[in-house]
């Protein structure tokens, strides 16, 4: 594991508000092996269009993260939000925001003792802030077709590219999340590394020993219960699916954990349960009393399909059985997920993984996950790290 080394995460999500990403789960391995590490809140790629039921929400929830400054967490990780101004489809305001965040950062890195870091970009965005933090490694982590995304801002498709492109031609390594987005690149292939998401499996797996009291706001809920944790937004919940099963299968109960986006439309369907996020540390008590782990996704969706949504190896660490809409990242796992292929398929396999009587199913699926610990991802990292920067050094004194 890399140790000593200073590290500057752009994460492309908000420490604070969202289930953990993999920044968030690497970036904690640094820190305990002791590396100074900064993680930087989402800058976001802009805001939402006027029209947007979520503009408001959005707003409070970026305040609500400025009003927290500078914090550390127990692994002494210092997080922040720096102010950006939300419109990066203006050059003058990228200019703007450059200064503004260069600022910022340098003074609270010299604060906590960074030089020479590991510049870590996870948001095209952050493209920006290369070649200004005296960095001595650029890596580029790609989780997102970031200019397929039009639901969540209304920043110009052509400005991201141009600042994904940026990004890509800067990069030392380059880190795709999914398969179908490695598929896919061209520019700096040669760079290029498949970063697959990772487990907590200890974490997880003590759901199926059977000794975890299930939370309350799930004992109450009526079996059979879907359980679902993470982001509820309007575009990536398949809704229709939803309201279909309302009315052809109203005993099923769906549980959906998480932040919840203005415009979901099934709240009011007898069958379904919003619950807010739950802390990491207990949402296996949730996942303790779900019947099938799902993951219902609008995966027709452009920006969808290139989904590796981190909670479908934690749904297998459970040994529960886990019902999926397709994703090109998991079809290597169809022999322990059942991966729905329509609307039909899904009530199909749902009804198959509520019948299951295989007593070795639940172990397959565990073991399929097992080894791909966050632990062995952050080595395996760490690896690549110590040998581009050996390789930089030796090309430098060359």
């Amino acid at each position: 594991m890399i140790r000593d080394h200073s590290i500057i995460c752009f994460g492309g999500e908000d420490w604070w508000y969202h289930h953990p990403h993999s920044k968030t789960h690497l970036m904690k391995r640094f820190a305990r092996a002791g590396n100074r590490v900064l993680f930087i809140n989402s800058i976001s790629m802009g805001l939402p269009g006027l029209k947007s039921k979520d503009l408001l929400p959005r707003i409070t929830r970026k305040l609500r993260s400025y009003a927290k400054r500078a914090r550390r967490t127990p692994e002494g990780i210092t997080v922040v939000s720096p102010f950006a101004l939300p419109f990066f489809g203006s050059r003058l305001t990228r200019r703007i925001n450059r200064q503004l965040l260069t600022a910022q950062i340098r003074r609270l890195g010299r604060r906590v003792g960074i030089t020479r870091p590991i510049l870590w970009i996870a948001i095209p965005t952050a493209a920006e802030m290369i070649g200004r933090l005296d960095e001595s490694l650029v890596i580029y982590q790609v989780s997102d077709k970031y200019d397929a995304n039009i639901m969540d801002h209304a920043t110009d498709p052509a400005a991201i590219r141009h600042l994904h492109d940026k990004a890509l031609d800067a990069a030392d390594i380059i880190f795709y999340s999914g398969r179908k987005l490695l598929a896919e690149a061209v520019r700096g292939r040669e760079r290029s590394h498949l970063l697959e998401q990772a487990v907590d499996f200890e974490h997880w797996s003590q759901v199926s020993r059977g000794t975890l009291e299930v939370a309350p706001e799930i004992a109450r809920i009526p079996r059979p219960r879907l359980g679902y944790f993470g982001a509820i937004e309007p575009w990536l919940i398949d809704q229709e699916l939803i309201k279909r099963a309302a009315r052809e299968r109203p005993l099923w109960h769906w549980i959906f954990i998480g932040n919840k986006s203005a415009g979901v439309e099934i709240e009011s369907l007898p069958n379904t349960h919003f619950l807010p996020p739950v802390p990491y540390e207990q949402l296996p008590r949730y996942a303790a009393g779900f019947d099938v782990c799902v993951l219902p996704w609008e995966t027709e969706r452009a920006f969808t399909s290139y989904g590796s949504a981190i909670k479908v190896r934690e749904y297998l660490a459970t040994g529960k059985p886990v019902v999926i809409s397709p994703l090109a990242e998991y079809e290597p796992m169809s022999s322990v997920l059942r991966i729905a292929r329509n609307h039909d398929d899904f009530f199909r396999l749902v009804e198959e993984a509520l019948a299951e009587s295989d007593p070795k199913a639940a172990q397959n699926r565990q073991e399929a996950v097992a080894g791909g610990t966050w632990d062995a991802r952050a080595e395996w990292v760490s690896n690549l790290i110590e040998n581009t920067l050996a390789k930089k050094e030796g090309e430098n004194q060359g």
